[in-house]
């Protein structure tokens, strides 16, 4: 069964991100809760968790690429 993981919203007033760095690669298994990627703000840079535990099998955005709130960021296994 695959997952889909979503942006969710860092902040209050936030609406998009730029992704500094992913934390796992595809073939990593991650934890839930686990951080998996950093991304930065016009304010601050923050780790994302994940809100599912699996395997990686995709990662749908290249660093510093821009991410809205809601878009598919990485798919789990």
């Amino acid at each position: 069964m695959s997952i889909e993981i979503t942006m969710p919203r860092v902040a209050e007033t936030v609406d998009s991100v730029y992704l500094v760095s992913w934390l796992k690669a595809v073939g990593d298994m991650v934890n839930e809760g686990e951080d998996l990627l950093e991304v930065e703000t016009d304010k601050a840079q923050l780790t994302v968790p994940s809100p599912a535990s699996g395997k990686i099998t995709e990662l749908r955005f290249a660093i510093d690429a821009e991410i809205n709130t809601g878009d598919v960021i990485a798919v789990l296994e």
